[in-house]
């Protein structure tokens, strides 16, 4: 099995993808709006990926927060609100706030598992803060660590409840970047000290399923690389300091914080500790010269792979969606604003 996460170029495989999938085996799939439809359609491509493996535990996911990040988009699928709005009820309600995002996460993940989606790259524990760049912003579910661990674990057992394994990011923590990623190379400069604030959230919650790296560069612990490069930061603080476990992937390889080709950010990534590369650009060339130069994945990771595989198969009973949105929505009412 080819330790990566390959995109879909469009609302079907083509002849050539299908070949090479079928060839390369990868650990799994993501999904973008180009691929999302209507649901006809969208699971019908879920299923034709599980039938080229032969398998139906597969790793299908997507990103699917709420607010500006949502694949899955109205009219065919519901509109979820962005992290900020439970970050709003919590100051005037935590409780209210927890059992709203848990409900909301339900309600989230039975849309994603009708689909035949798995895993949901969701919930973001990064700690917002004051005058830091916008590419995490009203994504984040507060400015306080307990907060934004407490609001995260009603968020992966909502999804669990659901049938969707939840992945925490970005590790080791993206809140305070002063420029997106997607774009350029952050450095944080912050202190040893201060980052124990960014760890916080995802030590209390290092038993998630999976879990994703940040391509950010922290002085503190490795200046010349980003931490999804960087083996220190990959053992030292995300395996031994926060104690994750999981099945740890890169963000994605394609964002230009990362310079080189895209096997190569692959093999730096994989090489650096984490389990599997994420590739989203669906370009057929980057994902062959993937395969051809990471190394066949190894026992531990594969280990991961199953248990969060696992965490995705744990769909409670009958539950009736739109009662949990209407229950959701009734206690982010209580902010006076509309969901």
């Amino acid at each position: 099995m080819t330790p990566a996460i390959f995109g879909i170029a469009g609302a079907q495989l083509s002849a050539d993808e299908r070949a090479f999938f079928k060839d390369a085996d990868p650990a799994g799939y993501i999904l973008f709006a180009r691929n999302c439809v209507e649901p006809d359609q969208l699971r019908a491509l879920t299923d034709d990926l599980r039938s080229i493996h032969g398998r139906n535990r597969l790793l299908i996911s997507i990103d699917q927060e709420g607010g500006r990040v949502q694949r899955m988009k109205p009219p065919h699928w519901s509109s979820f609100p962005a992290g900020e709005a439970f970050d709003r009820l919590f100051q005037i309600a935590p409780a209210s706030a927890i059992e709203a995002a848990r409900l909301n996460a339900q309600a989230l993940a039975l849309e994603l598992s009708d689909m035949g989606v798995t895993v949901d790259y969701h919930p973001c524990l990064d700690v917002r803060q004051d005058g830091a760049h916008d590419v995490i912003g009203d994504r984040a579910l507060g400015r306080e660590p307990k907060q934004v661990a407490a609001i995260g674990r009603a968020i992966l057992d909502g999804l669990a409840r659901g049938g969707v394994a939840g992945c925490i990011k970005h590790m080791p923590g993206h809140g305070r970047s002063m420029c997106d990623s997607h774009k350029e190379l952050p450095t944080v400069m912050a202190s040893e000290e201060e980052l124990e604030l960014d760890l916080a959230p995802f030590r209390a919650l290092r038993d998630a399923p999976l879990g994703m790296t940040a391509h950010l560069v922290f002085t503190a612990w490795d200046a010349d690389n980003p931490a999804t490069q960087s083996p220190f930061v990959i053992e030292q603080i995300i395996r031994q300091r926060i104690g994750f476990d999981g099945l740890l992937l890169s963000d994605d390889l394609d964002m230009e914080a990362l310079e080189g080709s895209i096997p190569d950010r692959a093999a730096r990534a994989i090489g650096a500790g984490c389990d599997v590369a994420l590739n989203c650009w669906a370009k057929l060339d980057d994902m062959a010269g993937i395969a051809d130069i990471l190394p066949a994945m190894g026992d531990r990771a594969m280990h991961r792979l199953d248990r969060a595989l696992n965490a995705a198969n744990d769909r409670s009973g009958t539950v009736d969606r739109p009662e949990l949105i209407a229950r959701r929505d009734a206690l982010l009412a209580l902010t006076g604003e509309a969901a």
